[in-house]
């Protein structure tokens, strides 16, 4: 049975709070910093910033985590040629974080460097500092594909999925 408190902390919150945290200026330099990053390697990188739980995740008293594996298959994360997407998920009302990262690179990646890019994410959410960290964990992030998936001389990425963070 979920917590009173905590469903109402995420009804409490909604779009307008996600905008308030990331506005528009926000929300394009941040779509072409991860525009500039696909030209370098063959990787995909996909933001979701949610306000809180839909109603359904609530009542089954879900984590922030599980959250995070839905919007990796629902932005078709999961669905890029190298097996190599990766999702920076944040939820506001838990203040929750998560990177999913395909296959193609959880193969290559130990579990301690992602911890590391989350830890470093969680200092400057703690202060209010959205856009600044997920502009950390889309360089760290950055880092890691063009370390095991870098692009050959002359070959281009096909954007494979839309640059733009998902805000909800």
């Amino acid at each position: 049975m979920p917590s009173l408190l905590r469903i109402l902390k995420h009804r409490w919150l909604d779009e307008t709070d996600s905008a308030r945290a990331l506005n528009e200026a926000a929300l394009s330099r941040l779509e072409a910093q991860v525009a500039a990053s696909e030209t370098r390697h063959s990787g995909e990188i996909r933001l979701c910033v949610e306000a809180g739980l839909p109603l359904s995740y609530l009542w089954r008293d879900a984590t922030p985590r599980e959250r995070a594996l839905t919007m990796f298959g629902k932005l078709r994360v999961w669905d890029t040629e190298h097996n190599n997407g990766v999702l920076i998920y944040l939820l506001l009302a838990e203040r929750a974080i998560e990177i999913v990262a395909d296959r193609g690179l959880t193969l290559r990646v130990p579990q301690a460097q992602w911890d590391g890019i989350l830890a470093g994410m969680r200092d400057a959410f703690r202060s209010g500092q959205y856009e600044a960290g997920l502009s950390q964990a889309i360089a760290a992030v950055d880092a890691l594909l063009l370390q095991h998936f870098p692009l050959a001389e002359g070959q281009a990425n096909p954007n494979e999925l839309p640059d733009r963070a998902d805000r909800r």
